[in-house]
Protein backbone atom coordinates (compact mmCIF):
# COMPACT_ATOMS: atom_id res chain seq x y z
CA UNK A 1 0.00 0.00 0.00
CA UNK A 2 2.91 2.62 1.18
CA UNK A 3 4.58 1.78 -2.53
CA UNK A 4 1.38 2.38 -4.69
CA UNK A 5 1.37 5.64 -2.67
CA UNK A 6 4.89 6.76 -3.46
CA UNK A 7 4.69 5.94 -7.24
CA UNK A 8 1.37 7.80 -7.06
CA UNK A 9 3.57 10.72 -5.66
CA UNK A 10 5.92 10.12 -8.38
CA UNK A 11 3.78 10.65 -10.95
CA UNK A 12 2.18 13.86 -9.97
CA UNK A 13 5.56 15.37 -9.79
CA UNK A 14 6.64 14.24 -12.90
CA UNK A 15 3.38 15.62 -14.74
CA UNK A 16 3.87 18.81 -12.43
CA UNK A 17 6.99 18.97 -14.12
CA UNK A 18 6.10 18.61 -17.60
CA UNK A 19 3.67 21.35 -17.35
CA UNK A 20 5.63 23.92 -16.08
CA UNK A 21 8.29 23.54 -18.92
CA UNK A 22 5.11 24.00 -21.38
CA UNK A 23 4.44 26.86 -19.61
CA UNK A 24 7.43 28.46 -19.91
CA UNK A 25 7.90 27.42 -24.07
CA UNK A 26 4.52 29.36 -24.22
CA UNK A 27 5.24 32.59 -22.63
CA UNK A 28 8.93 32.33 -24.28
CA UNK A 29 6.87 31.87 -28.04
CA UNK A 30 4.68 34.43 -26.96
CA UNK A 31 7.41 36.90 -26.33
CA UNK A 32 9.11 36.32 -29.56
CA UNK A 33 5.66 37.10 -31.35
CA UNK A 34 5.04 40.48 -29.83
CA UNK A 35 8.82 41.15 -29.99
CA UNK A 36 9.34 42.35 -26.70
CA UNK A 37 12.76 41.04 -26.83
CA UNK A 38 14.46 41.81 -30.64
CA UNK A 39 16.74 38.79 -31.57
CA UNK A 40 19.85 39.28 -32.94
CA UNK A 41 19.11 39.44 -36.83
CA UNK A 42 16.39 42.57 -36.30
CA UNK A 43 19.42 44.39 -33.56
CA UNK A 44 21.03 44.53 -36.94
CA UNK A 45 18.85 45.42 -39.10
CA UNK A 46 17.95 48.37 -37.06
CA UNK A 47 21.81 49.28 -37.01
CA UNK A 48 21.27 48.85 -40.79
CA UNK A 49 18.80 51.38 -40.63
CA UNK A 50 21.14 53.57 -38.86
CA UNK A 51 23.65 53.43 -40.62
CA UNK A 52 21.26 54.12 -44.23
CA UNK A 53 20.09 57.02 -42.83
CA UNK A 54 23.89 58.34 -41.62
CA UNK A 55 24.87 57.85 -45.35
CA UNK A 56 21.91 59.46 -46.39
CA UNK A 57 22.32 62.56 -44.49
CA UNK A 58 25.92 62.32 -45.83
CA UNK A 59 24.91 62.20 -49.39
CA UNK A 60 22.39 65.11 -48.78
CA UNK A 61 25.51 67.32 -47.53
CA UNK A 62 27.51 66.57 -49.83
CA UNK A 63 24.96 67.54 -52.30
CA UNK A 64 23.96 70.36 -50.75
CA UNK A 65 27.69 71.35 -50.73
CA UNK A 66 28.58 70.58 -54.29
CA UNK A 67 25.68 72.68 -55.56
CA UNK A 68 26.49 75.70 -53.52
CA UNK A 69 30.40 75.17 -54.49
CA UNK A 70 28.92 75.12 -58.22
CA UNK A 71 26.56 78.04 -57.92
CA UNK A 72 29.22 79.75 -56.26
CA UNK A 73 31.86 78.90 -59.29
CA UNK A 74 28.71 79.62 -61.95
CA UNK A 75 28.45 83.28 -60.33
CA UNK A 76 32.65 84.09 -59.97
CA UNK A 77 32.35 83.14 -63.99
CA UNK A 78 29.40 85.14 -64.32
CA UNK A 79 31.39 88.34 -62.94
CA UNK A 80 34.57 87.18 -65.28
CA UNK A 81 32.35 87.20 -68.44
CA UNK A 82 30.64 90.12 -67.18
CA UNK A 83 34.20 92.02 -66.69
CA UNK A 84 35.54 90.76 -69.46
CA UNK A 85 32.54 91.85 -71.60
CA UNK A 86 32.30 95.17 -70.34
CA UNK A 87 36.21 96.08 -71.11
CA UNK A 88 35.47 94.63 -74.25
CA UNK A 89 33.18 97.07 -75.08
CA UNK A 90 34.88 99.91 -73.78
CA UNK A 91 37.89 98.69 -75.73
CA UNK A 92 35.59 98.47 -79.27
CA UNK A 93 34.25 101.65 -78.44
CA UNK A 94 37.33 103.43 -78.01
CA UNK A 95 38.45 101.88 -81.33
CA UNK A 96 34.90 103.08 -83.24
CA UNK A 97 35.57 106.79 -81.44
CA UNK A 98 39.03 106.40 -83.24
CA UNK A 99 41.29 106.18 -80.51
CA UNK A 100 43.35 102.97 -81.17
CA UNK A 101 47.40 101.92 -80.97
CA UNK A 102 48.94 101.20 -84.36
CA UNK A 103 49.67 97.78 -83.43
CA UNK A 104 46.02 96.81 -83.17
CA UNK A 105 45.48 97.53 -86.98
CA UNK A 106 45.28 94.28 -88.65
CA UNK A 107 44.80 94.03 -92.68
CA UNK A 108 41.34 92.94 -93.63
CA UNK A 109 40.14 90.64 -96.77
CA UNK A 110 37.23 91.72 -98.76
CA UNK A 111 34.66 89.08 -97.93
CA UNK A 112 34.56 91.23 -94.82
CA UNK A 113 32.51 93.44 -96.89
CA UNK A 114 30.54 91.01 -98.30
CA UNK A 115 26.46 91.30 -98.67
CA UNK A 116 24.01 93.48 -100.64
CA UNK A 117 24.21 96.68 -99.25
CA UNK A 118 21.75 100.44 -100.43
CA UNK A 119 22.86 103.64 -99.67
CA UNK A 120 21.66 105.55 -96.53
CA UNK A 121 20.98 108.66 -99.14
CA UNK A 122 17.70 108.74 -100.46
CA UNK A 123 16.53 108.17 -96.52
CA UNK A 124 18.40 111.41 -95.60
CA UNK A 125 16.58 112.83 -98.97
CA UNK A 126 13.27 111.62 -97.77
CA UNK A 127 13.43 113.18 -94.59
CA UNK A 128 13.15 109.49 -92.50
CA UNK A 129 16.80 110.04 -90.83
CA UNK A 130 15.83 113.46 -89.11
CA UNK A 131 15.17 111.27 -85.98
CA UNK A 132 18.66 111.02 -85.66
CA UNK A 133 19.51 114.46 -86.62
CA UNK A 134 17.38 115.77 -83.88
CA UNK A 135 19.19 112.86 -81.30
CA UNK A 136 22.40 113.99 -82.02
CA UNK A 137 21.52 117.22 -81.74
CA UNK A 138 20.56 116.65 -78.00
CA UNK A 139 24.32 115.46 -77.63
CA UNK A 140 26.52 116.87 -79.86
CA UNK A 141 27.66 120.72 -80.27
CA UNK A 142 25.53 121.50 -83.31
CA UNK A 143 21.88 122.44 -83.94
CA UNK A 144 19.53 119.64 -85.84
CA UNK A 145 19.96 121.47 -89.17
CA UNK A 146 23.52 121.91 -88.97
CA UNK A 147 23.99 117.79 -89.07
CA UNK A 148 21.55 117.24 -91.58
CA UNK A 149 23.35 119.94 -93.55
CA UNK A 150 26.84 118.35 -92.59
CA UNK A 151 25.58 114.57 -93.47
CA UNK A 152 23.90 115.74 -96.89
CA UNK A 153 27.74 116.68 -97.92
CA UNK A 154 28.90 113.46 -96.64
CA UNK A 155 25.98 110.74 -97.59
CA UNK A 156 25.67 112.35 -101.23
CA UNK A 157 25.99 109.71 -103.90
CA UNK A 158 24.53 108.52 -107.38
CA UNK A 159 25.32 104.88 -106.60
CA UNK A 160 22.62 103.81 -104.33
CA UNK A 161 23.26 99.65 -104.26
CA UNK A 162 26.49 97.80 -104.02
CA UNK A 163 26.93 93.68 -104.20
CA UNK A 164 30.17 92.48 -102.69
CA UNK A 165 30.29 88.90 -103.20
CA UNK A 166 34.08 86.46 -103.47
CA UNK A 167 36.18 89.15 -104.17
CA UNK A 168 33.63 91.03 -107.14
CA UNK A 169 32.08 94.48 -106.53
CA UNK A 170 29.06 95.39 -108.55
CA UNK A 171 28.06 99.23 -108.53
CA UNK A 172 23.99 100.21 -109.37
CA UNK A 173 23.94 103.56 -110.71
CA UNK A 174 21.42 105.38 -112.49
CA UNK A 175 19.89 101.90 -113.10
CA UNK A 176 22.75 100.64 -114.50
CA UNK A 177 25.38 98.16 -112.89
CA UNK A 178 29.28 97.57 -113.20
CA UNK A 179 31.11 94.71 -112.02
CA UNK A 180 34.83 94.15 -111.21
CA UNK A 181 37.46 91.87 -109.56
CA UNK A 182 39.07 93.57 -106.35
CA UNK A 183 42.30 92.38 -104.47
CA UNK A 184 43.67 93.63 -101.30
CA UNK A 185 46.13 96.81 -101.26
CA UNK A 186 46.75 97.16 -97.69
CA UNK A 187 45.99 99.89 -95.49
CA UNK A 188 46.31 103.71 -94.49
CA UNK A 189 45.90 105.00 -91.52
CA UNK A 190 44.52 108.45 -91.05
CA UNK A 191 44.57 111.06 -88.10
CA UNK A 192 41.83 113.72 -88.27
CA UNK A 193 41.64 117.18 -87.18
CA UNK A 194 39.56 116.67 -83.97
CA UNK A 195 42.58 114.42 -82.94
CA UNK A 196 41.21 110.87 -83.49
CA UNK A 197 42.04 108.34 -86.66
CA UNK A 198 41.02 106.15 -88.75
CA UNK A 199 41.75 103.31 -90.82
CA UNK A 200 41.38 102.55 -94.76
CA UNK A 201 41.32 99.71 -96.13
CA UNK A 202 42.07 99.53 -99.59
CA UNK A 203 41.18 97.41 -102.82
CA UNK A 204 42.89 97.57 -106.33
CA UNK A 205 40.88 96.44 -109.41
CA UNK A 206 42.02 93.22 -111.38
CA UNK A 207 39.54 93.52 -113.97
CA UNK A 208 36.48 94.23 -114.69
CA UNK A 209 33.95 97.07 -116.17
CA UNK A 210 35.89 100.32 -117.42
CA UNK A 211 32.94 102.30 -115.58
CA UNK A 212 34.54 100.69 -111.81
CA UNK A 213 37.49 102.66 -110.15
CA UNK A 214 40.64 101.31 -110.19
CA UNK A 215 40.71 102.00 -106.28
CA UNK A 216 37.57 101.24 -103.73
CA UNK A 217 38.45 102.38 -99.75
CA UNK A 218 36.48 100.92 -96.72
CA UNK A 219 36.06 102.44 -93.48
CA UNK A 220 33.67 101.02 -91.07
CA UNK A 221 35.43 102.18 -87.58
CA UNK A 222 36.43 98.61 -86.85
CA UNK A 223 40.86 98.02 -87.59
CA UNK A 224 40.91 94.58 -87.64
CA UNK A 225 39.11 91.48 -89.05
CA UNK A 226 35.39 91.40 -88.66
CA UNK A 227 32.22 91.62 -90.39
CA UNK A 228 30.98 94.88 -91.37
CA UNK A 229 27.46 96.20 -90.34
CA UNK A 230 27.87 99.77 -92.02
CA UNK A 231 30.38 101.39 -94.03
CA UNK A 232 31.76 104.55 -95.41
CA UNK A 233 33.20 103.80 -98.72
CA UNK A 234 35.64 106.14 -100.99
CA UNK A 235 36.51 105.32 -104.69
CA UNK A 236 38.19 106.78 -107.74
CA UNK A 237 41.87 106.19 -110.39
CA UNK A 238 43.79 108.08 -107.52
CA UNK A 239 45.03 106.25 -104.48
CA UNK A 240 47.15 109.17 -102.35
CA UNK A 241 43.58 111.41 -103.43
CA UNK A 242 41.06 109.66 -102.08
CA UNK A 243 42.73 109.47 -98.68
CA UNK A 244 42.17 113.32 -98.79
CA UNK A 245 38.63 112.85 -99.06
CA UNK A 246 37.04 113.39 -95.86
CA UNK A 247 33.83 115.48 -96.23
CA UNK A 248 31.85 112.83 -98.74
CA UNK A 249 31.97 109.12 -97.73
CA UNK A 250 28.92 107.37 -99.26
CA UNK A 251 27.64 104.90 -96.51
CA UNK A 252 25.74 101.45 -97.19
CA UNK A 253 23.95 99.52 -94.12
CA UNK A 254 22.53 96.02 -95.48
CA UNK A 255 19.84 96.31 -98.32
CA UNK A 256 17.15 94.28 -96.33
CA UNK A 257 17.00 96.81 -93.31
CA UNK A 258 13.78 99.30 -93.48
CA UNK A 259 14.06 103.57 -92.93
CA UNK A 260 13.64 102.43 -89.29
CA UNK A 261 16.05 99.89 -88.99
CA UNK A 262 18.86 102.07 -90.26
CA UNK A 263 17.38 104.90 -87.71
CA UNK A 264 17.84 102.41 -84.77
CA UNK A 265 21.21 101.06 -85.65
CA UNK A 266 22.51 104.77 -86.18
CA UNK A 267 20.99 105.87 -82.97
CA UNK A 268 22.58 103.11 -81.17
CA UNK A 269 26.04 104.03 -82.48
Amino acid sequence: MKRLRLLFSLAILVLMSFYLVACQSSDEEQAEETGEEPTEEEHDHEEDDHSHDEDQDHDEDHDHDHDHDEEEHSHDEEDHDHDHSHDHDEESQEIYDGYFEDSQVENRELSDWEGDWQSVYPYHESGELDEVFTHKAEEGDMTEEEYKEYYEVGYETDVDRIIIDEGHVTFFENEEEYSGEYTSDGYEILTYEAGNRGVRFIFELVEGSGEMPQYIQFSDHNIYPTDAHHYHLYWGDDREELLEEVTNWPTYYPSDLDAEGIVHEMIAH
